[in-house]
């Protein structure tokens, strides 16, 4: 007969002998933070931008008359291996600004002629007689020139949507002042000579445009294509001093406040009931004001109306000699400006840069920006925006820029004294309670950028960022 032993007594250091932690967390006030958003960045572009006040909600930028014309881009389609150019952005070319002619335009077009090329080629040698303009549809292309002491000196590294060689079109005697040399492999589209002069001789219309481009293009400009204003210096006696006005844009740019909006909805019952410790509605507002504000330092950079990115004059956007930034690519663009206030780049080509400049032997010097150490470069601080963007191609862009009205540089736009400001250009307006008791409020942001004169912004642009120096 087997005897059931009798259960180990419990070790006296297990027993619970007090109110467990677990138990008492019921009765206890927890200590809490307040609602954390991780969307949240610094923000530095809307911090160091000077805000102007726009009454009436636009902002015109005056500036004198400018006699060059048809500095953009031209933009192709392409369906497949074949690209063309779109005949309305013929129009951007200067001989052709303000052509309206769609038939005409389409003519021209149709005879531009498809051109692939690999890298290393030559495209045109300097000293031969330049028959056509190229229009580049993709890939980078340098042109070089002799120096003075008989050594090759590099003037510019061309990208898409740029052209060489539109003096072409007009000059039988032309030759090219430069060697075009393919970076990457690429594909241009051609206009020759001869197929513009039988467009131009079938069309009335078109002569009398070029008749008056040329005319306009006598009239004297200084260095930055603006009217010139007649001055005498350095005279003796009495001469006849000459006369001169200083004419203006005709139609200058006007910015309109641009608008950010969403509406905030909060239940009755929860701003009733759940306000303590804090209150309900002002978390909600203070997350939803954040968010207002980080969208509207993503379209100060990519709107595509008045965005810096896609404002920038193309006089201003230049490409990297090599891909990375490099510190010569730093200079390059701190040097087509005066003034230059900060760089703007994405974390990640802010961290592209201390690798290149590491590589070369050279360490950034930091610079206190409100009592924080920034990076800087010459001592112009780089400060971070998420908001730059990367494309696939793992590239990005450099913002350099020169700010203030005093300054002619780039300027935020906004209108305060709003009806329910909250904030400098932001109200917040109630607008009632519904029937399912639910308080809503309307959340407004009113802003734009304008940037006065075209050198007071550049871009370095395709920026190589995953390139990692040995």
């Amino acid at each position: 007969m087997s005897v059931d032993a009798e259960p180990e007594a419990q070790p006296a250091e297990q027993r619970q002998t007090s109110l467990s932690t677990a138990g008492a967390r019921n009765l206890a006030t927890t200590t809490k933070t307040a609602p954390q958003m991780q969307e949240i960045t610094s923000r530095w572009l809307l911090r160091m931008l000077p805000w102007v006040e726009t009454k009436g909600g636009t902002y015109r930028v005056n500036r004198r008359l400018t006699c060059t014309v048809g500095d953009g881009r031209i933009e192709f389609v392409q369906e497949g291996a074949d690209v063309r150019v779109i005949p309305q952005e013929l129009g951007e070319l200067a001989l052709l600004r303000g052509f309206d002619q769609l038939d005409v335009l389409t003519e021209i077009a149709g005879r531009c002629v498809q051109r692939d090329f690999r890298p290393g080629e030559v495209l045109v040698e300097r000293g031969a007689p330049a028959e056509q303009i190229h229009l580049i549809a993709h890939g980078r292309i340098a042109q070089t020139s002799e120096g003075k002491y008989g050594e090759e000196i590099q003037l510019a590294v061309l990208g898409d949507g740029d052209r060489f060689g539109e003096y072409a079109l007009l000059d039988a005697d032309a030759t090219w002042d430069s060697t075009a040399t393919a970076e990457t492999s690429g594909t241009l589209v051609t206009l020759s000579r001869a197929d513009f002069a039988a467009v131009l001789e079938a069309s009335p219309q078109l002569r009398a445009h070029i008749d008056e481009f040329t005319e306009r293009s006598g009239r004297r400009q200084n260095r930055h294509g603006e009217a010139e204003i007649a001055l005498a210096a350095g005279h003796t006696g009495e001469p006849q001093l000459p006369g001169t006005f200083v004419d203006y844009e005709l139609r200058p740019r006007e910015y309109e406040l641009s608008i950010a909006q969403t509406v905030l909805r909060v239940h009755t019952r929860v701003a009733d009931l759940y306000n303590g410790p804090m209150n309900q509605t002002e978390e909600q507002l203070r997350l939803t004001i954040e968010a207002l504000r980080e969208r509207q330092e993503y379209e100060l950079i990519n709107n595509r109306d008045f965005g810096l990115l896609h404002n920038a004059a193309l006089k201003q956007r230049i490409q990297p000699h090599s891909g990375p930034p490099t510190p010569d690519d730093m200079d390059a663009l701190l040097c087509r400006r005066r003034g230059t206030k900060l760089f703007l780049a994405h974390p990640r080509t802010i961290a592209a840069i201390g690798r290149e400049l590491n590589a070369h032997g050279v360490y950034p010097d930091h610079v206190d920006l409100g009592g924080q150490l920034v990076p800087a470069w010459r001592g112009v601080p780089i400060l971070p925006c998420n908001k730059i963007p990367i494309t696939r191609q793992n590239t990005s862009a450099i913002l350099a820029m020169r700010t203030g009205e005093d300054n002619q540089g780039v300027i935020g736009l906004r209108q305060t004294g709003l009806p329910d400001e909250h904030e400098p250009g932001l109200s917040v307006r109630f607008m009632g309670i519904n029937e399912q008791a639910v308080m809503s409020y309307l959340v407004t942001a009113y802003y734009s950028a304008a940037i006065l004169v075209p050198d007071a912004l550049g871009v370095l642009e395709n920026v190589q960022i995953g390139h990692w120096p040995e």
